[in-house]
Order: C-alpha cells, then sequence, then structure tokens
C-alpha cells in the first residue's frame, strides 16, 4: 500500500510560483486542467468518523477511485492511498449508490502537475483560492518548500473538505460544495479570503 506524504500551502501569486519551481529544477508535466471529485460516503458518515474518504475523480477525461485511511497529521499530513483507474465515471457512481454510499461532498479546481523527478508538485485553482501541494517523502518536502520559499509554519495539512467547511464559517456562506458555481451562486458578496 502506498502512503500519501504532503503539505499544502496558500499561493497568492500563481506565476511567480510557476517561475520559482522553473528555477528549482521543475518541468509542467500536466498543463491546468479541470478536475472534479466527489466523496462518497455511508449513512451515518460511517468513513467520516474512521477518518477515511472515498472518492471518485474525473481529471481532464480520466476517471479515478480512491480510499484513503490511517490519517496522521504532524507536521506533513500522510495516509495509506488505494488508487484505481475507472473506465466510466458514472457507472462507478451507481455502484457505489448501489452499495449504499451517497455523495457528501464535491469540490472541483483546475490543477497543474510539475515533477523535478523525486516528486510531485501539483498548483490548485480552487473557488476558496490558490493553493500548492507538495508531495513526496518528508525530506524532500521540506527541502521542495524552501526552494520555493515557503516555511514549516504555511504548511496546510487539512483535506479540501476541511479548508472549505473552515472557509464557509468564515465568511458565515450558504455554499453546500467547493464548486465554482454553488460559490457564485451563494456567495456573491463573500469573499474566498
Amino acid at each position: 500500500m502506498k502512503r500519501e506524504i504532503e503539505i499544502k500551502f496558500r499561493v497568492v501569486n500563481l506565476r511567480e510560483l510557476a517561475r520559482r519551481l522553473r528555477g528549482a529544477g521543475f518541468r509542467l508535466v500536466t498543463r491546468r486542467t479541470h478536475e472534479m471529485n466527489t466523496l462518497y460516503d455511508l449513512p451515518g458518515e460511517v468513513l467520516r468518523a474512521r477518518q477515511e474518504l472515498l472518492r471518485l475523480r474525473k481529471y481532464g477525461p480520466q476517471w479515478t477511485l480512491t480510499h484513503k485511511s490511517g490519517g496522521k497529521r504532524a507536521r506533513h499530513s500522510s495516509r495509506v492511498e488505494l488508487e484505481t483507474g475507472v473506465a466510466n465515471g458514472k457507472t462507478m457512481d451507481l455502484i457505489l449508490r448501489a452499495l449504499g454510499y451517497t455523495p457528501s461532498f464535491r469540490y472541483e479546481k483546475f490543477r497543474a502537475e510539475w515533477s523535478d523527478g523525486k516528486g510531485q508538485v501539483v498548483v490548485d485553482e480552487t473557488p476558496i483560492g490558490n493553493f500548492c501541494e507538495i508531495e513526496g517523502s518528508p525530506r524532500w518536502i521540506d527541502a521542495t518548500a524552501k526552494k520555493l520559499g515557503v516555511n514549516a509554519d504555511d504548511y496546510i495539512t487539512k483535506n479540501y473538505a476541511t479548508l472549505f467547511l473552515e472557509w464557509r464559517e468564515r465568511g458565515k456562506s450558504r455554499a453546500e460544495e467547493m464548486t465554482f458555481k454553488a460559490m457564485t451562486q451563494n456567495n456573491s458578496s463573500s469573499r474566498p479570503w
């Protein structure tokens, strides 16, 4: 089983981040691509109570199903991650529903992927702001963050669902999901930052 180790940090200037990534030896692997994510849970939020996540993701034309568990938060977020490609996301949704799972949260973003051959950096443009994720070994994460001018105090180890709930509480938003459409409809006066 693969263990995902990562951190996030807020991005103020996307162009400046791209310049720093290139300067640190990273190359763009995947250009800015639309991504839609749906989290599923059982009645009574069984998975959430166990701090597990079941996600169906559409990234460009590709679908993946992911299960994350065994989450630990210290300086870096660390979880066991099982992931597989799915040929037909709509059929997978029907299978999950037939098994008793229902969508519990949706979130979308535009993601670009970068690599230096040792780890991965992704840049996410979300309805609640721009974030960067650095994923790899703990030592590599810290070294990469330093190259990008990011201090350990700026590390975020929360997932997007938690960040959205915190954002919604701060802004008194009525949005139920972290999609561009929901944010536009429910937050005409709210600002994401």
